[in-house]
């Protein structure tokens, strides 16, 4: 899940405004960006015409082409992150039968979500939906709450970067090089991840533009091609290995199924670019933005059952979180785990920047002046350098403590993609339509938010409880 999206907020037309209209990519404090890979220009349908006499460029003043194809494609590329990598995982802990009914159940319960923030969205604005302005519009004490959900997402996801470039680094070395396996210092995923850090993590977190990381969506499509083919291959091959008939069960419950649900819901967790979706559609019309939905949630679905399917018949019951890493040492796999630490590589910078945005936001909430303010002021030169200098030093020695995928995404999955995807949808959309009837689209709405808050808790209470163990 790697996207990165710029959304403006409902101000006064200011200097602020007027760069944000000329799809400026900023950093400031009118921008609110995501934790997900670049989607699609910002347009400035509905926006003043006058605007154009202040821009420098005015060939930079976008208009909304999208089609309801180019943003599934986008959105889809959300989507298909490094929740593949723990599927099989997720799907062993309660047996082939469930898992693939939970993997559906995921996916719709997430279209519900992206329906919901939809609809909520054409109560915005003109083309200036995002989920600052619903919550303005609907619980504005909220803001605050939608920040810290972004940034604990982020930060999670860019912890689980790192966990994978050390586990898949080694592995790519071997595959080149089978001596290297007498080198402890190339066989220790701490100096992976150092590396990389020092070299290419770190001064790109430091950007305060991000355009130039628009093509690793080229990447993480080969990544997620080369992952399906490298899954395919290995099952249905001549020489395949089935693994002992008593570690692959149809259905196998138990209770770390709810320490494991969670990364089912990180896996669909795309929400912060459907309002980007909504803005850029040339018809955003609500059958349009369906249409999106549908196919981009429905291709995923289905690469996820694909992967999931395959990875635990393979492997069994003791399927490692990061599916990839079981595969033997091969030059074939080996490009599939290169392609994935490039794009893991990449799409970090993409975590950094949004968390550091929303943490900005959370630190503002703290000062009186600021709280009333509708967009606190722009971090001075050292804030910026200490949130982002924060982030980068607690990632690293997370990722250098914890090798577990699984856990992190558990983790980031029952905190932030449950608030963003289930919990603030269903809010905003009962709130909304607070004094209508009780239609089913408000008591789905309010059942999709508690839905939201008993994942959040019982998987929240399981995965401590997993930690402590």
């Amino acid at each position: 899940m790697t996207h990165a999206a710029v959304y403006t907020p409902v101000e006064s037309i200011d200097e602020s405004s007027i760069l944000s209209s000329a799809g400026a990519t900023t950093t400031d404090a009118t921008s609110w960006e995501d934790d997900q890979r670049p989607l699609l220009p910002r347009s400035t349908a509905g926006s003043s015409s006058i605007f154009l006499n202040d821009i420098e460029d005015p060939a930079d003043f976008l208009i909304p082409t999208a089609t309801p194809f180019s943003c599934a494609i986008n959105l889809a590329n959300t989507i298909l992150g490094t929740g593949m990598l723990a599927m099989p995982s997720a799907v062993a802990s309660v047996g082939l039968i469930p898992g693939i009914l939970v993997i559906l159940l995921s996916a719709l319960a997430s279209s519900m979500g992206l329906y919901f923030l939809s609809c909520c969205a054409r109560h915005t604005d003109g083309r200036n939906a995002s989920f600052f302005a619903i919550s303005k519009l609907t619980w504005p004490k909220m803001a605050v709450l939608f920040d810290l959900a972004i940034a604990i997402k982020c930060f999670g996801v860019a912890i689980s970067y790192l966990i994978i470039i050390g586990d898949l680094m080694p592995q790519v070395v071997l595959s080149f090089a089978q001596d290297a396996k007498d080198t402890v210092l190339l066989m220790d995923r701490r100096f992976w991840i150092t590396l990389f850090m020092a070299t290419a993590v770190l001064p790109l977190s430091f950007l305060r533009k991000l355009d130039s990381l628009k093509y690793t969506s080229v990447v993480a499509l080969i990544a997620v091609i080369y992952l399906c083919a490298i899954v395919v291959e290995h099952y249905f091959a001549s020489d395949f290995v089935p693994p002992p008939e008593e570690s692959v069960k149809m259905f196998d419950w138990s209770t770390k199924f709810f320490s494991h649900l969670p990364v089912f819901v990180f896996a669909f967790t795309c929400h912060q670019n459907i309002f980007s979706v909504y803005n850029e559609l040339a018809d955003h019309s609500q059958k349009a933005v369906n249409q999106t939905i549908g196919v981009s949630i429905g291709a995923s679905t289905f690469i996820y059952e694909l992967i999931a399917i395959l990875g635990y018949l393979s492997f069994g019951k003791d399927v490692s979180g990061n599916v990839i890493s079981e595969y033997h040492q091969s030059l074939f796999v080996a490009g599939g785990r290169l392609a994935i630490v490039i794009l893991v590589v990449f799409s970090y910078p993409l975590q950094a920047h949004p968390c550091r945005a929303s943490l900005d936001k959370v630190l503002a909430w703290r000062t009186p002046e600021a709280r009333g303010l509708k967009v606190p002021p722009l971090p001075s030169p050292f804030k910026y350098f200490a949130m982002t200098t924060t982030i980068l030093v607690t990632s690293y020695l997370v990722a250098i403590t914890v090798s577990k995928l699984d856990l992190v995404l558990a983790f980031v999955g029952s905190t932030g993609s449950t608030t963003i995807s289930f919990i603030l949808p269903g809010l905003f959309y009962f709130k909304i339509h607070e004094n209508d009837p009780w239609k089913p689209g408000k008591v789905a709405a309010v059942a999709l938010a508690v839905y939201g808050i008993l994942v959040m808790v019982i998987c929240l209470t399981f995965n401590v409880l997993r930690l402590v163990k």
